[in-house]
């Protein structure tokens, strides 16, 4: 039974009284990726064993193809396109944002980067021609945590750490902002190359590790200025490396290094060194059509880093194609965790709605409407909305402000049942759907034409307007539209967090600057680098 359409005078809501901006980061050099090499193609763990092929395209005529070529093994390497950071980015149609996306979205790190027309020609070379020497890799590294003795910085190699790099300004970014250089204090262990992306508090370069030659990104972020930056910084710092320490970060972007200051007077930005990947999934939809066998191994992909996270009772909150990064050989990666979240301290998060500022168009009806409890359902609403633009290569829910994104959804699933209608937890949420026409579901099967059967299933059971009714992780991985993917034995989970792992969520109204910067400094001093 539908809602009966009841006028009101009521046409706002709790949770859009703030003001809308327009975020229009970029990527440096993910224009150059019109399409994935054919060469290796396939994800980076060894899985010879198993009969499945990742998707290719032909990369001469931006055309999809269905010759699909077999994952390469572990042993291949980061590709070494030295133009872009492991960070998400926006092309200039990106949706509208809240005011509070501009705090620690790394979107905006990305912003005002493009490429100039001879890295574009240089970038397209290289992604046609993999490098014929490799990159060395570090080795996996799993360590545990001592709480009670926190490394003490060598003063000798502090002074070295020290030392300062400037990084000059990508031609093509170079703005008010940006004529000067700016400076890093990375010290001799990597070379800055060139200033590749700038946001809110935060800029980004490419570098090398002069050891190995291995190309990074480094993000320099500046979290002191406000504590909304702090907290964002430490949950990201501490979730990577909780994965890393689980083993089950190879979906996940890795942390390689973080640069140690000498003195905690001294500690006034965050170093973090990171994966170079060559594009993100927003990139690459707009760029080219997107064969059914890249929109399944992408979504297998998301959903097996979803994995480990829900498993660990984690929400991250912010899934979008922005925060999928991808590189040549169709590995993928999710980045960009400040604003996750426990499912176990959901309820006493005073700011869990407050600082909840993922991009409009991926949000699930129940973040919009006040739901009486917030799931990991979420993420999976935000699976099947990539899910849909994969296979069309538009937004699925394209809303310019609160009220198109919910009529637009509505418009999609239809007016919701009584049952969900007493789900949502806000009145004045409850008065507008009331005040709404009433609409009916549409078919799936005229919206997404060129979709199978089992693709369109899985659209059927991750969009749905109660969260109760979506597909767990587990149940999507299971699903058999990812059939030619799923291994059981190949999709590791992790264990459960202390609930008092977010602890600094739960004592905001308490939990100072200071605070938060004595944790910071303790989980940068104590973290263990990949990269010697």
């Amino acid at each position: 039974m539908s809602i009966a359409n009841v006028s009101s005078s009521s046409t706002s809501t709790e949770l859009d009284a703030r003001h809308d901006i327009t975020d229009n980061a970029t990527l440096a050099s993910t224009s150059a990726l019109s399409s994935l090499p054919p060469q290796h193609a396939g994800q980076s763990r060894p899985i010879e064993h198993r009969t499945m092929y990742a998707p290719a395209v032909d990369v001469s005529t931006v055309s999809v193809t269905t010759q699909l070529h077999r994952p390469p093994s572990k042993s291949h390497s980061i590709s070494s396109v030295d133009s872009v950071a492991s960070v998400s980015s926006a092309a200039p149609s990106t949706p509208t944002h809240d005011v509070d996306d501009i705090l620690f979205d790394m979107e905006t790190i990305a912003k005002r980067t493009q490429l100039s027309a001879e890295s574009y020609h240089v970038v397209g070379k290289q992604l046609l021609s993999p490098p014929s020497h490799p990159a060395p890799q570090p080795g996996p590294s799993r360590h545990s945590i001592d709480h009670t003795h926190a490394p003490a910085p060598d003063p000798a190699a502090a002074a070295a750490e020290n030392k300062t790099a400037v990084a000059p300004s990508h031609p093509a970014s170079r703005n008010e902002k940006t004529k000067s250089a700016i400076s890093f204090r990375v010290g001799s262990k990597y070379k800055v190359c060139e200033i590749i992306g700038e946001g809110a508090y935060g800029v980004v370069c490419s570098a090398i590790h002069r050891a190995t030659g291995q190309k990074v990104a480094i993000k320099k972020i500046q979290p002191f200025e406000h504590q909304m930056f702090a907290l964002r910084t430490l949950r990201e710092l501490k979730l990577l490396r909780f994965f890393q320490e689980c083993d089950v970060s190879e979906n996940i972007i890795s942390i390689l290094d973080i640069i140690k200051p000498s003195t905690y007077e001294a500690f006034t930005e965050v170093y973090l060194v990171q994966e170079l990947m060559e594009t993100d999934l927003h990139r690459v939809i707009r760029t080219q059509e997107l064969s059914d066998d890249h929109c399944q191994y992408f979504t297998y992909q998301t959903l097996r880093a979803l994995k480990p996270m829900h498993c660990a009772d984690v929400i991250h909150r912010d899934l979008k194609p922005s925060n999928v990064l991808l590189n040549a050989n169709c590995d993928l990666k999710v980045c960009d965790f400040g604003l996750a979240r426990s499912v176990l301290t959901a309820d006493q998060d005073t700011g869990f709605m407050t600082e909840y500022v993922a991009t409009r168009w991926y949000r699930a009806p129940e973040i919009m409407l006040t739901f009486k409890q917030y799931t990991k359902a979420i993420d999976i609403w935000a699976v099947g909305c990539i899910l849909a633009e994969m296979l069309t290569g538009r937004p699925l829910f394209p809303g310019r402000d609160y009220h198109q994104q919910l009529s637009l959804i509505l418009d999609v699933l239809g007016t919701p049942t009584l049952e969900e209608f007493h789900n949502i937890n806000s009145r004045r949420s409850r008065d507008y759907i009331r005040s709404m026409p009433l609409r009916k579901r549409r078919n799936f099967h005229e919206m997404f034409p060129k979709a199978s059967p089992e693709a369109i299933d899985f659209l059927q059971r991750t969009l749905t307007f109660d969260p109760r009714n979506r597909m767990t992780v587990e149940e999507c991985l299971q699903h058999p539209y990812l059939s030619a993917y799923h291994d059981p034995d190949d999709e590791p989970g992790a264990p459960r967090l202390d609930p008092d792992f977010f602890y600094f969520d739960t004592q905001k109204e308490s939990i100072t600057k200071e605070d938060l910067r004595k944790e910071l400094w303790y989980q940068v001093q104590e973290f263990q680098p990949l990269l010697r």
